[in-house]
C-alpha cells in the first residue's frame, strides 16, 4: 500500500498558490494539499467525462449561450446525483489511504469543496468544450 500512496502523491502537480498556512481549518488544508492537485491532475479526464455527459443528454449544451453553458455545468453537478457521484469517484480514487481516512471524518464538507473545485475547473475549460464528433 505504501508504494501506491507514494506513486499517487508523486503524480500530482504542484500548485504554488494552494498554500498550507498555520491557522487553516483541516478542510482548507485538505482542499489545498489533496483536492486541488488531484483535480488538476484529473483535468483531462474530467473534461472527457463531462463531454460524454453532454453527449448522453443529446448535446443540447452546444446550442446554449456561454451564460447558459455555465448554468448547465452548475446544474449537472448539483442536481444529477449519478453524474456527481461519478465525479467524486474520479477524485476519491486518487486518494491515499490516509487521505481517504481523513476524508471520511468530514466527507460532507469536503464533498462540497470538491464539487466546487471541479465545477470551477469545468467552467474554466469552457472553450475546450466545443462540439466535436468523437468516434
Amino acid at each position: 500500500m505504501e508504494d501506491r500512496d507514494r506513486v499517487l502523491v508523486g503524480l500530482r502537480p504542484q500548485i504554488p498558490n494552494a498554500q498550507i498556512l498555520p491557522g487553516m481549518t483541516p478542510e482548507e488544508t485538505f482542499q489545498n494539499q489533496t483536492l486541488r492537485p488531484i483535480v488538476k491532475l484529473q483535468n483531462d479526464l474530467l473534461i472527457a467525462v463531462f463531454r460524454n455527459y453532454v453527449r448522453k443528454h443529446k448535446n443540447v449544451f452546444y446550442d446554449l449561450s456561454v451564460e447558459k453553458r455555465l448554468d448547465y455545468i452548475e446544474n449537472a453537478i448539483h442536481k444529477d446525483m449519478k453524474f456527481r457521484n461519478s465525479l467524486k469517484g474520479i477524485i476519491i480514487g486518487q486518494f491515499t489511504v490516509e487521505e481517504y481516512l481523513a476524508y471520511t471524518e468530514n466527507s460532507s464538507a469536503l464533498n462540497k469543496r470538491m464539487m466546487n473545485i471541479v465545477k470551477e475547473r469545468l467552467k474554466g475549460n469552457l472553450q475546450l468544450m466545443e462540439y466535436a464528433h468523437v468516434s
